[in-house]
């Protein structure tokens, strides 16, 4: 028996459709916080040193971190092809600002103390707010089009034509699903820096930290009903076949009202992902009130499980529609690489997954414990 074939090929296409999902919410769950510590960064530190103490909360981890979205664009471009294509050609200026964004964050932490200029330090803390603030706005813009549909077209040979515009993408309900996304990130970030650091700059993490798990509770529940009544879902109405070709064009799909509310209608117990989303959001709010610092973490990691998770079932089995043309919408079942390639990296996965993990929980024990004013200015130290 062929090694590839112990496992169908419907089941590789479910795995890594889970699999792409841990590895998204792994990076909104790890370096979520790092950008939601940039975007607050001038906002909870008033002096200098405040700020340096906010910077080394995540000056050891956000590296590391970051692995997760490369790991997940990897995945993306492996086990779904036409999704990698689409998404990073029709996304291009979106994905060209985010990356603008995010190169700020190193240049930021490495250059901002080299001088010893108030004017300087304060353009690189602004800089490191953009480079938390914009990813995290453009990545729940990204996700808004998708759940309306992105404009693209397949022609019989498959090729793909993206038919819209940057300025596209900023409709209201992408721009509400942005505001959600910093609010999220936000949200995380403020526990973060409740949890590693003391006295006022927590405080003021602390009372953010209130208003943005409110308010994304508020906007959790705005996009879910936004969704209901405004935004169209999409449906196939041709027979699925799980380990079909991967083309998409052998299927039918159409837009319908409501559609993506069909799988809870189906399958009630999946409305679990909603309730963390938004219990998590809640959660999140009391134990910031409650002064529970490692409890205000997991709530906020629950929320962001549950809000992203929401989105995966309630697209299954899309994973990119077509407003263009819903029958080129990308599935799981039609836009996959083939068998051999999608167990050969699951293969990879179950290897080294582990083993990132582990090194992963090291480094965040090592690293435990506040940061403090004295161990920044320690002569001798490390820090940023």
């Amino acid at each position: 028996m062929i090694l590839h074939q112990l496992i169908d090929y419907e089941t590789l296409r479910l795995i890594w459709w889970v699999l792409l999902g841990v590895l998204l919410i792994g990076f909104a769950a790890t370096d979520g916080f790092d950008l939601g510590v940039g975007a607050l960064l001038p906002f909870v530190g008033k002096t200098d040193i405040e700020r340096r103490v906010v910077i080394n909360t995540v000056g050891p981890v956000w590296e590391g971190n970051q692995v997760w979205l490369i790991l997940g664009g990897g995945a993306i471009f492996a086990a779904w092809p036409p999704l990698y294509a689409v998404s990073f050609s029709g996304f291009y200026l979106a994905m060209f600002a985010i990356l603008a964004a995010l190169i700020l964050r190193p240049v930021g932490f490495k250059y901002r103390s080299k001088r010893d200029s108030a004017a300087w330090r304060g353009g690189w803390d602004w800089a490191l707010f953009v480079g938390g603030f914009v990813p995290s706005l453009i990545f729940g813009v990204a996700v808004g089009n998708v759940l309306q549909g992105v404009p693209f077209r397949l022609d019989d040979d498959l090729r793909i034509f993206y038919d819209g515009t940057f300025f596209g993408l900023l409709n209201p309900y992408a721009l509400l699903c942005g505001l959600l996304s910093v609010a999220m990130l936000v949200t995380h970030g403020a526990a973060w820096i409740v949890l590693k650091t003391e006295g006022r700059v927590a405080e003021r993490a602390r009372a953010y930290g209130q208003l943005a798990s409110f308010a994304s509770f508020l906007l959790f529940v705005l996009g879910g009903v936004c969704l209901y009544f405004f935004v169209n879902g999409y449906a196939i109405t041709s027979a699925v076949d799980g380990a079909g070709p991967s083309n998409p064009l052998l299927k039918d799909a159409v837009m319908l009202p409501g559609a993506w509310f069909a799988n809870y209608g189906a399958h009630p117990w999946l409305l679990i992902a909603p309730a963390l989303g938004l219990g998590g959001a809640f959660l999140t709010f009391v134990c910031f009130g409650a002064r529970k610092e490692g409890l205000t973490v997991l709530a906020s990691k629950l929320s962001i499980f549950g809000i992203i998770s929401t989105v995966g079932v309630s697209m299954f089995p899309f994973i990119l529609p077509s407003s263009a043309d819903p029958r080129a919408s990308l599935t799981v079942f039609d836009a996959s690489s083939s068998h051999m390639t999608l167990f050969i990296m699951l293969v990879v996965t179950l290897i080294f997954l582990p083993i990132v993990l582990a090194y992963t929980a090291w480094v965040y024990k090592v690293l435990w414990g506040k940061v403090r004013p004295e161990s920044i200015t320690r002569k001798g130290g490390h820090a940023y």
